[in-house]
């Protein structure tokens, strides 16, 4: 199958396939992926730093993926057509979010890249290691 636009069904598949992981449960339910019990893609549940600025109503589809460092985060939200997104709530926290309504303006392939680089940033040393060895 040749790259696509990416859908949420995408971000579990990838998720779910990197090595080590465990897919938990929110308090509401929210799927969440952790590798070495740290979190690296969270389904939030709508908050209030994350709304419709013009309705004010709570985004109930933000994904928060976690990226290796704050110029990592800068590239993917510093310009405004780009699905990826921060709030002050983020402010200094190595993550971005995007809404899921928004994930077909990337590839699958460019998800896969993201969620693995969100894996990378978070598993052990020796689990990254022995990833990026099998892997290049």
């Amino acid at each position: 199958m040749g790259d696509r636009p990416a859908r949420v069904g995408d971000v579990h598949r990838i998720a779910a396939s990197m090595p080590h992981v465990r897919r938990l449960e929110g308090p509401k339910g929210n799927p969440i992926y952790q590798v070495g019990g740290k979190s690296f893609v969270f389904f939030r549940t709508p908050q209030p730093d994350a709304a419709d600025p013009d309705t004010g109503e709570r985004y109930g589809d933000v994904i928060m993926l976690w990226v290796e460092s704050e110029s990592d985060k800068l590239a993917l939200t510093q310009d405004p057509a780009s699905p990826f997104f921060t709030t002050g709530h983020f402010d200094g926290h190595p993550s971005v979010l995007v809404r899921a309504s928004r994930l077909s303006e990337i590839t699958t392939t460019e998800l896969a890249e993201l969620i693995q680089d969100a894996w990378l940033s978070r598993a052990s040393k020796r689990r990254a290691a022995a990833w990026l060895a099998e892997h290049s």
